[in-house]
């Protein structure tokens, strides 16, 4: 059964098991032919998609990705993302639980807010055939009987290294995603207390730091004041809030920590040039 977390409906790997008793740290999945995700929901773990053909349209987050040949998607834990695949479709997924999600991390070795920014990577020949043999590899070792999975969580590490290979010289190019651990540990801190805390100096007293200095990483990192990180963040999740859930605008608005509806179209408008109830139809 799904999971409701913030009202949104939130899936966990055990969801897609036939047997939801049994715990597992990863799952693999052919995608063939056509498929669709009509409503948007989040998941509770992180997702490699490897598509070798493929035709179609993958919202993350509210942006909208083409699906083509060759590419790598990935979905991090609370996105929301649904998708509309085309038939002749041919890939590959992997499920891997947060656990191993959070030691996955340092194989992927950019930030990750690169690759949330980046979330699909076309793949040149030769990183497409070593991507497609890990894949396939993992999927013979949970064929075993008994499931050698230290073995599979190193497959997945190399599957992550060789992801970062892919993007490194995007990266490399783009100077704004040279991770800084202080702007990360805002950004965590963020997701932490969006809801309630909108100050930067808030935000800086946690990082012992002066609210100026905190603007000055975030600027160095990603070209954006520390006020707009936290409003892009309330924004966003206004956003999953108005099209994933069941919530009034009213509702909405006092989950969300606004004065009252009023402020809160306001800033929605000022952002989208929509009003919510606009956006949420």
């Amino acid at each position: 059964m799904s999971r409701r977390s913030d009202y949104f409906p939130v899936l966990g790997i055990q969801d897609f098991k036939d047997d939801h008793s049994l715990e597992t740290p990863l799952l693999f999945n052919e995608l063939y032919g056509e498929r669709s995700i009509d409503d948007p929901h989040k998941h509770d773990f992180f997702i490699i998609n490897i598509f070798e053909k493929a035709k179609g349209n993958h919202t993350i987050d509210f942006v909208d990705y083409e699906v083509k040949d060759r590419q790598i998607h990935l979905v991090f834990p609370d996105q929301v993302h649904q998708w509309d695949i085309e038939a002749g479709t041919i890939g590959y997924q992997l499920m891997i639980s947060r656990d191993w999600f959070e030691s996955l991390i340092p194989a992927l070795r950019f930030s990750q807010l690169f690759y949330q920014n980046h979330p699909v990577i076309d793949l040149s020949d030769m990183s497409f055939e070593f991507l497609v043999y890990e894949f396939k590899t993992i999927k013979k070792l949970l064929n075993d009987e008994n499931i050698f999975w230290e073995m599979i969580q190193k497959r997945s590490e190399v599957i992550g290294l060789l992801i970062s290979e892919s993007v490194e010289v995007i990266f490399k190019n783009d100077e704004r995603y040279h991770a800084n651990p202080v702007f990360s540990k805002f950004l965590n801190l963020i997701d932490e207390h969006f809801k309630e805390e909108r100050s930067v100096s808030f935000y800086a007293e946690k990082l012992n730091i002066s609210p100026n200095y905190l603007n000055i990483i975030c600027k160095k990192s990603i070209n954006s004041s520390a006020s707009s990180l936290i409003q892009d963040r309330i924004l966003l999740e206004a956003k999953r809030l108005l099209k994933v859930s069941k919530k009034s605008v009213k509702d909405i608005v006092f989950d969300l920590g606004f004065y009252d509806q009023a402020s809160f179209s306001k800033f929605f408008k000022s952002h989208t040039g929509m009003t919510p109830s606009q956006f949420k139809e």
